[in-house]
């Protein structure tokens, strides 16, 4: 009798666009190097990545900015469309900590940044930093799909908005901002996993998608209607009561449990000792657990816990946590999230 054995799944295929030969095929060697990815193509522009991609699947795309002709940051809406679901990872030395441009890329829908380093300064602790992030970008949580049954929007009203994210968060970000109606006056609190040299640019970025004003908290000031607050990269954002259903922001650094700083947790426990049943709880894109006990503290006050769906979100960590312990309201899109905001307000 012959025995059947169960065909391996096959390796992840990554696609490499950058203009350097150099770079090509060191980014390449590190790749194959760890046996877990197989490089499907490495291409010098945009147009040869878009034309392999009419033809083949991948399944994340190493992007460099600095492309001859169109620029990666040009191309990326066309390389995600072409993608049909690839991971666009930007490697590039562009991508510095707190550049405008790595915000511009994570809000087109780039799931990670990371920075290149000089075609002669390349070294095996990036070569592990890439191999870590494609880990992230592939694992099983990041194609896991919604639970058959997705509830939806319960009816209710609210007086604050708080947002958890992390990776993919910034483009899941936008889409929900922009979908909110000018007209809601409720404030909006949002955590996203960033260092802290980014805050000052993803506060200019969240201002323009949600068509408000935006300033990364400080610490004793006053939640206002019609503001969004980001929390610091070096702190968490918590708020106090003022009675009367208004708060003030705090700023801590006391460790979590889940390890990050700043970190969703503290944020939406604390909204929901002010606030009460009068919170909505977003958990958007994220690896992780981050949000998932601040969430429980939401639903236990009796406020409104909904997380974005496994299709929209590139890592579903966060969200589906939330989902798997029988904690969210509603499963929805992040522009579906919006929408019902502005409408439950």
């Amino acid at each position: 009798m012959r025995r059947l054995h169960a065909t391996p799944d096959p390796a992840p295929r990554v696609l490499i666009v950058d203009d350097s030969a150099v770079a090509r095929a060191v980014l390449a060697r590190f790749v194959t190097a760890s046996g877990r990815y197989a490089i499907a193509a490495a291409v010098a522009d945009a147009d040869a990545a878009l034309a392999f991609l009419a033809r083949e699947r991948v399944d994340v795309v190493l992007l460099d900015l600095e492309l001859p002709r169109t620029s990666g940051i040009e191309a990326l809406p066309a390389l995600l469309a072409a993608g049909q679901g690839a991971r666009v990872l930007v490697v590039s030395g562009s991508a510095a900590e707190g550049a405008a441009v790595t915000m511009r890329a994570l809000a087109l829908g780039a799931a990670d940044t990371l920075v290149k380093p000089a075609a002669n300064a390349f070294a095996s602790r990036f070569g592990d930093v890439l191999i870590a992030r494609l880990d992230l970008l592939t694992a099983p949580g990041a194609d896991a799909r919604a639970p058959a049954a997705r509830p939806r929007a319960p009816a209710a009203t609210f007086d604050v908005i708080a947002i958890g994210a992390s990776t993919g968060g910034i483009h899941a970000l936008a889409g929900l901002l922009g979908a909110i109606p000018a007209t809601l006056t409720q404030p909006i609190l949002i955590t996203q996993h960033l260092p802290a040299s980014f805050s000052p640019f993803f506060a200019a970025q969240v201002a323009l998608s949600a068509r408000r004003p935006c300033e990364v908290a400080q610490d004793r000031v006053r939640v206002r209607p019609g503001h969004v607050l980001v929390a610091p990269g070096d702190s968490h954002m918590v708020t106090v009561s003022l009675g009367e259903g208004t708060a003030a922001t705090r700023l801590s650094r006391e460790p979590s449990p889940t390890g990050n700083l700043p970190s969703v947790d503290p944020m939406f426990a604390s909204l929901a000792a002010a606030y009460g049943p009068r919170v909505l709880a977003i958990v958007l894109s994220g690896m992780g657990r981050d949000g998932l006990e601040g969430a429980r503290a939401v639903r236990a006050a009796g406020g409104t816990v909904v997380v974005q769906d496994a299709e929209s979100s590139v890592v579903w960590g966060m969200p589906g946590a939330v989902a798997a312990a029988g904690l969210a309201n509603a499963v929805l899109s992040p522009a579906e999230i919006g929408a019902w905001a502005g409408t439950a307000a």
